[in-house]
């Protein structure tokens, strides 16, 4: 029986293999990588690679096995990740899997926002499925802002269109510890975690953050929709991918990402990390 985690180049992929190995040994660890290449330090470490890609269904035949923990990291490409799922779902079903984890989206079947609808479908198809299955509904990642501070400061401002609403952010690394706990641990099947951070901040507050650690002038711009979108796709950002994150604000402005209920802290036995603390790394 092994470990394995899907998209275990990626961001979050490599971070929660860095988390196995720490409670591991190697020769537990597989992930499934679209390129060998990429994931050759790992295979130097001891951990099995297995070459599949969610786009060529006929590749996954291999990629798990009977008795194997799975983590299914859900794919980058919006707009293409149902038929990718689907396929890894297919395979992890007839592998016969022990556990079949995904990294879905906070709130799950509730989550009212465009970006969330791939997901429900997925979680759904994992239940029709009948394999044990555990569901990490992942809130946001404090990196999905502070990868982007450079412009911040450029333009001493964060613009954005989600009002006053707040958002309960942890690092990509909590989230990764979190998964590392429910594929070594015991009573996590079948389970559904809703994964946010401890506390919630605004955007307001996390302008003043970042004018606070940089002694610059950083304000919180509030602009509506439309420009908001107009915005990002002035600066290079595909129209669809600019329209969902402008559909992200809205969420926010509902409260849609502001859930404190301390799923995350629980699992990885220690409190998130605070966004200053994610700020001051990207500063550093």
């Amino acid at each position: 029986m092994s470990i394995v985690v899907t998209g275990a180049t990626g961001a979050l992929g490599r971070l929660v293999v860095e988390e196995l190995l720490k409670q591991v040994p190697a020769e537990r660890v597989a992930v499934v990588v679209r390129s060998e290449e990429k994931a050759a330090d790992l295979a130097a470490r001891g951990v099995e690679v297995r070459v599949a890609d969610y786009d060529l269904p006929e590749t996954l035949a291999g990629a798990f096995h009977s008795g194997d923990r799975v983590l299914l990291i859900s794919g980058n490409e919006v707009g293409r990740r149902v038929p990718q799922h689907l396929a890894v779902i297919a395979a992890a079903q007839t592998a016969g899997v022990a556990q079949l984890a995904y990294t879905g989206i906070l709130g799950g079947p509730e989550a009212d926002f465009d970006l969330a609808a791939e997901h429900k479908v997925t979680e759904q198809a994992i239940l029709d499925s009948g394999l044990p299955h555990t569901f990490l509904r992942n809130g946001w990642y404090h990196e999905n802002y502070t990868g982007h501070l450079g412009t911040v400061l450029e333009h001493g401002a964060v613009v954005g269109s989600a009002g006053a609403g707040r958002i309960a952010s942890a690092a990509r690394a909590d989230y990764a510890a979190a998964a590392a706990a429910v594929l070594t641990g015991e009573g996590h099947l079948n389970r559904v975690y809703e994964l946010s951070g401890d506390s919630a901040w605004s955007l307001a507050e996390y302008a003043a953050e970042v004018a606070a650690q940089t002694g610059r002038q950083v304000a919180y711009s509030e602009v509506p929709a439309e420009a908001h979108l107009s915005i990002l796709t002035g600066a290079g950002v595909p129209e669809g991918f600019a329209a969902i994150l402008v559909d992200v604000d809205a969420a926010i402005s509902r409260g849609r990402l502001a859930h404190t209920g301390g799923d995350l802290s629980r699992l990885i036995g220690r409190p998130t990390t605070p966004v200053a603390h994610a700020i001051a790394s990207a500063l550093a």
